[in-house]
This record gives C-alpha cells, sequence and structure tokens, in this order.
C-alpha cells in the first residue's frame, strides 16, 4: 500500500508520460491486463487513456486494471489512470519513505 507521500511523489513522475493504452468499447479483457501487467514490470510506472466510447465506468475500469496487473492505483484524474508496480528485475524508481 503506497503512503499520500508516496502517490504524491509518483502523481509528479507521471506528469510527464503519455498514455501507452487506451481502453474504449471493448472494456477491460483479459489480454490487456497481461499486456499492461508486461508494461508495468518494464515501465513501472504507466498511465492508461479512457476512451469516450467506453461503457464502463472510469473507476471500476481502474479497480480492474489494478488488481488484474496486481498494481497500485496511483491515480484517477479525469479519463487517464496512473498504475504503479514495482519492477522484479529492473527497478527504476525510488520511493520515499
Amino acid at each position: 500500500m503506497l503512503t499520500g507521500k508516496q502517490k504524491r511523489f509518483l502523481r509528479s513522475k507521471a506528469h510527464h508520460l503519455n498514455p501507452i493504452f487506451q481502453v474504449g468499447k471493448g472494456g477491460v479483457n483479459e489480454n490487456m491486463v497481461k499486456q499492461i501487467a508486461e508494461a508495468l514490470e518494464v515501465r513501472e510506472l504507466i498511465k492508461i487513456s479512457i476512451l469516450q466510447n467506453c461503457d464502463e465506468d472510469k473507476n471500476t475500469v481502474s479497480v480492474q486494471m489494478a488488481e488484474g496487473a496486481k498494481a497500485e492505483l496511483v491515480q484517477v484524474i479525469g479519463n487517464i489512470i496512473v498504475l504503479y508496480k514495482e519492477s522484479k528485475e529492473n527497478k527504476k524508481i525510488v520511493l520515499p519513505s
């Protein structure tokens, strides 16, 4: 579980990132969750964009993705979700304690 200070730190890091995934009409599926988990292993911090044609609620989508990828939900702002998961092999981000 992330502390408030850690979430603030990750939000500042994520500010300059571009979304690398988009959730559209099909919603969240198994393949997308698998790809997000792989991307998190490489990058640790990613942004996901929810398109306007997505039928599901953005908070539902964010919880599904975080649980499916076993990641921490950092932020949901507008139609953007920020996820963080500590990498096992190539740790890049050092969280403040």
